[in-house]
């Protein structure tokens, strides 16, 4: 009798087997794809394979894994528009963020990320879903990681001590990459953290608040060169935010506003920018003079502001 039942039992088993044919919705977990954040339906994709092939649209375009730039040759136009599916990012380290460099001219050069200091060793990791396209030692920046994100933005973590991925892994907000360090052209241990559309870098403060609320300033921004150009900013201080949610916005704020100042008993041209938020580049350039141009007293100097 025993036989019998467990003999039905079996052929029941079998037959529902049969008739039971699984969907690509039992078969994948959508929520753990990267691509989740980026607005993308799951409505759009019947198979596994619509998946994968979407994973690999933003590495189909000047995807090189061995190179820090690989838009050299490709034109931006601006205003150019970022959007985000999201208000927060993760922050790139665990713990509180002190900004000890910023984008800008810094001893005659442009810096064109932040420093964000920590010790060697320290964890970093991505603020966004997105791709690994290089993880490889690079000039001045020693081992570098850049990640490219669904947006089109590339988020570059450099002057590490050691990789915790490689090139082509496919990653989560918050996953590990490295370890923080001085590797490259570093001053003591820190995080340079570059944020590049293709090839082009922008000023991380003007798309993040690196404050401990981890914010995006907005999720649709609009970007002018005035936020491209490291000789418009100072790397000792913030530049005066004004976030731009529409073209219009952008293409208004881009009107000079000019201002005279005479200069005073004990001025100088450092002294000058930073009393009143404006580079010295700028302040040359407005004035067809150089950063070695003496200045005098009651000597009247154009400042112009275009943020």
């Amino acid at each position: 009798m025993k036989f019998l039942t467990s003999l039905f039992f079996l052929i029941v088993s079998i037959f529902s087997f049969g008739q039971h044919k699984p969907t690509s919705i039992e078969l994948v977990d959508y929520s753990d794809f990267p691509f989740a954040k980026a607005n993308i339906k799951i409505d759009n994709f019947n198979n596994t394979s619509d998946l994968k092939n979407n994973l690999l649209n933003i590495t189909k375009e000047h995807w090189d894994t061995t190179t820090y730039n690989p838009y050299r040759n490709v034109k931006v136009n601006f205003p150019l528009e970022i959007k985000f599916s999201d208000s927060l990012y993760t922050p790139p380290i665990n713990f509180k963020k002190v900004v000890t460099s910023r984008y800008g001219w810094r001893r005659g050069r442009a810096h064109r990320g932040i420093d964000i200091d920590l010790v060697t060793g320290d964890s970093v990791v991505s603020m966004f879903d997105g791709i690994v396209r290089l993880a490889n030692y690079t000039r001045g920046h020693g081992r570098t990681v850049i990640v490219r994100h669904y947006n089109g933005l590339e988020t570059v973590y450099a002057h590490l001590s050691k990789y915790a991925v490689k090139a082509n892994d496919t990653i989560k907000h918050g996953q590990l990459l490295g370890y923080g360090g001085a590797s490259g052209n570093a001053r003591g241990s820190h995080l340079h953290l570059v944020i590049n559309y293709k090839g082009i870098s922008i000023n991380p403060e003007y798309l993040f608040d690196f404050s401990e609320q981890n914010m995006v300033h907005s999720k649709n921004i609009w970007v002018t060169k005035n936020w491209v150009q490291p000789g418009l900013h100072s790397s000792k201080r913030q530049t005066k935010l004004t976030v731009l949610h529409t073209k219009e916005e952008a293409i208004a704020s881009l009107e000079t506003r000019k201002k005279v100042y005479i200069v005073k008993r004990g001025d100088t041209l450092s002294g000058i920018s930073s009393k009143n938020n404006v580079s010295i580049a700028s302040i040359c350039r407005s004035n067809y003079i150089r950063k070695t141009t003496p200045i005098k007293i009651g000597q009247k100097l154009i400042l112009e502001y275009t943020f």
